[in-house]
């Protein structure tokens, strides 16, 4: 073999070395497997990292549509309220969690001046650490949810919808709404695999004294993880646990799923 064929041999064979794990297609987003490029890696991994991580960093920074949100969320049949927390803009709110959990002294006086009559549960919708996943999978999920909140008789009081929010801001929102229970559906951290992920908490007998040990949480709702019907089912069951045992938190244990199967009944 001259020395052409063999740079021609070398120019021509793979450029990407596979990784020797057996990892079928599909069964994880993980980046596991990838394989490498001479001594990094193959460059369609390495622009598919740079896109997921600018999703990531987009779902935080970009501003939700309150506007269009408000919109989605119209046939609910719910009155809606705006609110924000003490966290005046974006920078605030990622150096200071503390902020995005209490209310702005104005929202707390709009909520008390609509605080007519004692409701059953409060629904706060919050942008959270991602816009992306709210405006997207919120309309869906309460789509969902709502019906199945009234078919249990429950009295549902106004839609909340919370810029700069913290999960421990539907503490102050239903306290200040004299709700027996909170929910609240907010964006999740994104991480690389995922940039949409909705997370929703539910709390009993919401107030200032409240620790995240005292809520129940139903995580990575979304396209490709838990999807909106199975994930409203969840927290309906929840809520039904929560005014039933009178709690929520570490005490309620999440049993849905066999039910939602059909292969057992709650006690």
């Amino acid at each position: 073999m001259t020395n052409d064929d063999k740079d021609l041999q070398a120019f021509s064979s793979p450029a990407v070395i596979p990784d020797q794990l057996n990892i079928p297609s599909g069964v994880t987003s993980a980046r596991l497997a990838l394989g490498r490029a001479g001594s990094g890696m193959p460059t369609q991994s390495l622009l598919s990292f740079t896109l997921d991580h600018a999703r990531a960093r987009d779902a935080v920074h970009q501003p939700l549509d309150f506007d269009a949100l408000e919109q989605s969320c119209a046939g609910l049949g719910l009155e809606m309220i705006r609110v924000d927390s003490v966290a005046n803009d974006r920078q605030t709110y990622l150096r200071r969690p503390d902020h995005g959990r209490r209310l702005s002294p104005t929202s707390r006086e709009l909520l008390q001046a609509r605080a007519a009559s004692p409701h059953d549960v409060v629904v706060v919708v919050g942008d959270g650490l991602s816009s992306s996943a709210v405006q997207t999978g919120v309309a869906t999920l309460l789509g969902n949810l709502v019906p199945r909140l009234k078919s249990m008789k429950l009295s549902i009081g106004p839609l909340v919808l919370a810029s700069q929010a913290r999960v421990a801001l539907a503490d102050e929102v239903a306290h200040v709404l004299v709700a027996r229970a909170s929910i609240i559906l907010l964006g999740e951290r994104p991480g690389l695999s995922a940039a949409d992920s909705l997370g929703a908490y539910l709390t009993w007998k919401p107030g200032p004294d409240r620790k995240d040990a005292d809520r129940n949480c139903v995580s990575n709702i979304r396209p490709g993880g838990l999807d909106a019907e199975a994930a409203a089912f969840k927290l309906s069951w929840l809520v039904q646990r929560a005014f039933c045992l009178g709690l929520t938190g570490v005490q309620l244990k999440d049993e849905s799923e066999p039910v939602r199967l059909g292969l057992s009944v709650p006690s």
